[in-house]
């Protein structure tokens, strides 16, 4: 399982999620990012972005800015604006 699968399923887990890694692996295909259980080059890409950097992409597509414009809580996986 790719790193970004393990980090989904424990965070599915974390919410009480029934079979967590199936849907981790559903949701992941959903995206793009993954294809036959394995990570597809934005899986790949994703992957390489690390917790932070996904949180930020998040924050941008959802308030907009840019990616230095945010700071990151590794204990909370949230980002907030600097």
């Amino acid at each position: 399982m790719s790193k970004l699968g393990k980090r989904l399923t424990s965070q599915l887990k974390a919410n009480g999620q029934e079979n967590p890694e199936a849907v981790a692996y559903a949701l992941l295909n959903k995206r793009g990012q993954a294809k036959g259980g394995k990570l597809t080059p934005e899986g790949k890409k994703r992957q390489k972005m690390g917790n932070a950097g996904r949180a930020k992409d998040r924050a941008v597509k959802a308030d907009g800015g840019k990616q230095s414009d945010y700071g990151y809580n590794p204990n909370t996986n949230r980002t907030y604006k600097k």
